[in-house]
């Protein structure tokens, strides 16, 4: 018997959801794990489109019943999912005692319960989610400590000493993005669904050399030198001119060497992991003496990389704006792709994409050299509700940017996107230019959670 304890739906006040729809599911047990208590949640997809992989974003304020409470306290569930089958002998000897060993009544699924200001106590609980057009689906959390499952991971995040200096890494299982140069991000692709930073690092492995290593790992697909490359930040200073000021281009740095070399007298970084998986993966990215010439600034920045997808998001927080003058903008852009063949400017969305030389720099001789693969691409999203303007410069070899105009709160968001030929998905320019317009619909309406009852089984 369920009773119901708590009841906060909007959709269900509006008369949409059935008030009773949610308690309907039989309970999910698995072997030693009977819980008692648990919360339907409702999760709503207000777009005309499926959505595979979706990100959902729970805070406790939200919930207040999952306050404080141990991620091994919580466990997710879809109930129309297939429930994982019996485990052979040997599956049981690898998982150890914290496998699975048999379910019924649904299917539990990964999730994770981030804490990002790192205060020991989590801030917000992430998942994903399958839903079709207009559906408003419900999910489970179990109340209960339930130390069983394993999660493999599909996101990554990690700093490392890379050719002798510290760069951050985030990826997901097709691409990665990594700050070879602090503030413009390189991109990798991979030929399989793989994490490859973690071995990049602790191998010693150049990005550009992984595909001798094992053709799965792919290689570095992105040329930056001294453009806006994958991803990459700048202001807007003057107005009437497209030109951009950027951190490792300001007035001390060394011209020759395109680099902030004296981090006393120029612009400085730091970089943190926040989360690593298994959904998810976070790199906070720090900015400091940022001195353009004509102001001064700090910020943050925080990268996340999302499991089974082809794109990452940025949230930028700037705690120093001190321009010289009025009217400076905010400046996100990525590099146009050279030769570009097939390009998509659209509101929000930027796509660019060409064939692609894959080589070594310092290797003349070697077949991978002499690869020129379909097409690689990258992508640059902008939430609607910025009011940013494109603008397409030809500074630093060529830039497609969004002016954004100023917040007074210093916050922006904005997402890159990264696929090409040799992957597992998006084997073609057309489909990777689909699949950024079709993310940029989720990022500008990501999906919700409209309401929950807490329920108790007699």
């Amino acid at each position: 018997m369920t009773r119901r304890l708590a009841c906060v739906s909007l959709l269900a006040l509006a008369g949409t959801v059935p008030a009773e729809a949610a308690f309907s599911d039989p309970w999910y047990v698995r072997e030693d794990f009977k819980p008692v208590r648990r919360i339907a949640i409702r999760i709503a997809n207000d777009l005309d489109q499926p959505r595979k992989a979706t990100p959902v974003v729970i805070t406790p304020a939200q919930i207040p019943e999952l306050a404080g409470m141990h991620e091994l306290t919580v466990t997710l569930v879809d109930p129309g999912g297939v429930p994982r089958p019996v485990p052979t002998k040997e599956q049981l000897a690898q998982m150890g005692p914290h496998g699975i060993r048999q379910e019924t009544n649904g299917r539990q699924l990964d999730m994770q319960m981030d804490d990002l200001d790192k205060d020991g106590v989590w801030d917000e609980l992430f998942f994903q989610a399958d839903l079709k057009p207009r559906e408003t689906r419900t999910y489970y959390l179990y109340l209960g400590f339930h130390q069983r499952g394993w999660n493999p991971h599909g996101a990554a995040a990690v700093i490392g000493s890379y050719s002798r200096h510290m760069v951050p890494f985030w990826e997901s299982g097709n691409v990665g993005w990594k700050l070879w140069f602090p503030d413009s991000a390189d991109v990798y692709g991979k030929r399989k669904s793989i994490l490859i930073a973690p071995q990049i690092l602790s191998n010693n492995w150049d990005g550009y050399a992984v595909s001798y290593i094992d053709p799965a790992y792919g290689s570095d697909i992105m040329s930056v030198d001294d453009s806006f490359g994958g991803g990459g930040i700048g202001l807007f200073e003057t107005p009437g001119s497209d030109f951009v000021s950027r951190p490792r281009f300001s007035p001390n740095a060394d011209a020759a060497e395109r680099w902030n070399t004296n981090q006393l007298k120029d612009t400085r970084y730091a970089f943190e992991v926040i989360v690593n998986g298994p959904l998810r993966s976070m790199v906070r990215v720090k900015t400091m003496n940022w001195n353009t010439g004509k102001g001064r600034y700090a910020l943050e920045q925080v990268y996340t990389a999302y499991a089974n997808h082809n794109y990452a998001t940025a949230k930028v927080q700037f705690s120093q704006w001190e321009p010289g003058a009025r009217g400076v903008q905010f400046a996100a852009g990525i590099r146009k792709k050279a030769g570009e063949t097939l390009g998509y400017r659209q509101g929000g969305v930027v796509v660019t994409t060409a064939p692609e030389a894959i080589r070594n720099p310092d290797d003349t001789d070697s077949t991978q050299n002499a690869l020129t693969v379909g097409y690689a691409g990258i992508g640059l999203v902008v939430k609607d509700g910025y009011g940013a303007k494109h603008v397409a410069v030809a500074q630093q070899q060529g830039n497609e940017l969004f002016r954004f105009p100023e917040r007074a709160d210093g916050k922006y968001e904005y997402m890159l996107a990264a696929g090409w030929s040799e992957g597992e998905v998006l084997k073609t320019a057309a489909e990777f230019r689909d699949y950024v317009v079709g993310v940029a619909k989720e990022y500008n309406s990501p999906a919700r959670l409209v309401g929950f009852d807490v329920q108790e089984r007699e």
